[in-house]
């Protein structure tokens, strides 16, 4: 199982999961043009897709979704609780709708719910030929019981969306600070650090920082703070970027 970042920040965001069976798009949140491109960099194309899961509905995660449904083949899946909210962007007909636990050929994919200011937003957990990752963003705060879900894991894919101080010492107006920092915000360098040291395991051999404010925290100090709790020099640890495609991580 391979994961690439296609995008990943406030503008957009959009990452790819290939296996030896199935492939499957996560989030929309650029438009068809600029991942058809981005694709063909990869010398791949919209045909060995299987499906696109959707994270929640904010537009940096769905505003290229009509667009992709209209001009490929490729199904949404989605819990059903969450179509309201994404009604906009794709027929009835296109969406698969999901249980908390569900299968994409050989992939094994159980849902995290998040705590974020959407419908029914999401994360996953997805396994393959004994291999596990995790990807998780946009959410305030992690339920101790999807954490304890998220230990071990080869590879996490895990929002560090802003440095507390720069956050409160920047420009937000005061109800998009109390909003980011609310339980239904976005995770902090530090929680999101405190979390890793928590839930890394044995195998863990890939962290990739995501979703990082362009704003309110930089590349250098999510990866220092993140690093500063594992330590372990054999975990490689990266941050996605808004307009660069990450590397392709092997799980």
């Amino acid at each position: 199982m391979k994961v690439q970042l296609l995008s990943s920040g406030s503008k957009g965001n959009c990452a790819i999961i290939l296996s030896d069976d199935a492939n499957i798009i996560i989030d929309a949140g650029i438009s068809f043009i600029t991942l058809k491109k981005k694709l063909e960099e990869n010398s791949l194309s919209f045909d060995i897709f299987d499906a696109i899961l959707i994270t929640h509905c904010h537009k940096d995660h769905t505003s290229g979704l009509s667009s992709i449904i209209k001009h490929s083949n490729i199904n949404a899946y989605i819990p059903k609780k969450m179509y309201e909210s994404i009604k906009e962007y794709i027929p009835y007909t296109r969406c698969n709708f999901i249980d908390d636990e569900f299968n994409i050929n050989s992939l094994d994919i159980e849902l995290i719910h998040t705590s974020h200011d959407a419908p029914s937003s999401v994360g996953f957990i997805i396994k393959s030929n004994n291999k596990k990752m995790c990807y998780v963003t946009d959410t305030g705060y992690i339920n101790r019981k999807y954490l304890s879900k998220m230990v071990g894991m080869d590879c996490y894919v895990i929002e560090s969306n802003h440095d507390e101080v720069m956050l409160m010492d920047g420009p937000y107006p005061r109800f998009l600070k109390e909003r980011v920092i609310s339980d239904k915000g976005h995770l902090s360098n530090i929680t999101t650090a405190k979390y890793l040291k928590k839930i890394i395991g044995n195998n863990t051999k890939n962290i990739v920082l995501a979703h990082l404010s362009e704003t309110n925290n930089t590349e250098e100090l999510a990866l220092k703070t993140v690093r500063e709790q594992v330590p372990d020099e054999k975990i490689n640890i990266i941050a996605a970027r808004q307009d660069e495609v990450s590397k392709i991580i092997e799980v």
